[in-house]
């Protein structure tokens, strides 16, 4: 891996050796750099999981995508640093509170002197590296994070202010590797099921707060938590606000589908 690359393409110039300090700003600049997206799936382009395919996807070709891709490559950048890091399993919870399938999504466990749960794969999500082994609150700006014991698995939950305690994902501390993913990335690349065949996404956190593309609508959240809205006119449009917000441009002619916003 071509390390000078992948920390100039995050905009990172801090340190580089094996820190809680180091770990914290290379979550960050990578959460707002990296954009989470699924335009792959939509623009046909297969996803292949392996550090190289994925490097000269986000990394040379400035483009981001989902937990497979942006948490593996990140792992492999640690690791590279010098940090402890391994793949991990993790099942999402849905609106409902029900929990996908095993491999439903990937998060990392990274050890220091303490062991840290690090994901830049998940959306708006935290930040910051959080402990794993504590129990109580973790607060980060107007959010809190929790990580409890369930039997053998852990269960991470998140709150917004004075708002219930919701369930983010189910995790196992088992050290996973990408052919292990594989089924489930297939699946949510193909199956009409999987919400990442419904409609595009793509979205990063910003010093501001974080803009989002979804089908057709522009969200830009303020660091209050407060939103503006704006209906995109069609696909050119969108195509614009992808290079101009994301800095992502896709070759001539590849079209999206994206789907006006229901209700």
């Amino acid at each position: 891996m071509k390390i000078n690359q992948y920390l100039n393409r995050i905009n990172y110039h801090g340190p580089r050796t094996p820190t809680l300090e180091a770990l914290h700003a290379l979550q960050w600049a990578h959460l707002t750099t990296v954009p989470f997206e699924n335009l792959s799936i939509h623009a046909n382009e297969p996803i292949v999981l392996n550090d190289e395919a994925l490097f000269d996807k986000i990394v040379r070709r400035g483009r981001g995508g989902f937990c497979y891709e942006a948490n593996g490559l990140f792992a492999s950048l640690l690791r590279e640093l010098g940090f402890d890091v391994m793949k991990l399993s993790a099942r999402v919870a849905n609106a409902e509170g029900v929990f996908g399938p095993e491999f439903d999504h990937m998060t990392l466990l990274v050890r220091l002197e303490q062991r840290w749960l690090v994901d830049v794969g998940f959306g708006d999500s935290f930040h910051y590296p959080l402990l794993l082994d504590e129990r109580g609150d973790q607060p980060q700006g107007r959010r809190s994070y929790r990580i409890e014991d369930e039997g053998e698995t852990l269960l991470l939950l998140q709150k917004e202010n004075d708002s219930q305690w919701l369930p983010q994902y189910r995790f196992t501390l088992t050290a996973r590797e990408y052919p292990e993913y594989e089924a489930m990335c297939h699946y949510h690349q193909t199956s009409p099921e999987s919400h990442f065949t419904r409609n595009i996404i793509c979205s990063k956190a910003t010093a501001a707060g974080r803009v989002t593309v979804s089908g057709l609508r522009l969200v830009v959240t303020n660091a209050d938590g407060t939103r503006e809205e704006t209906t995109l006119s069609g696909e050119d449009e969108l195509l614009i606000v992808l290079h101009e917000r994301f800095d992502i441009s896709l070759p001539n002619g590849v079209r999206l589908g994206a789907k006006a916003p229901v209700g």
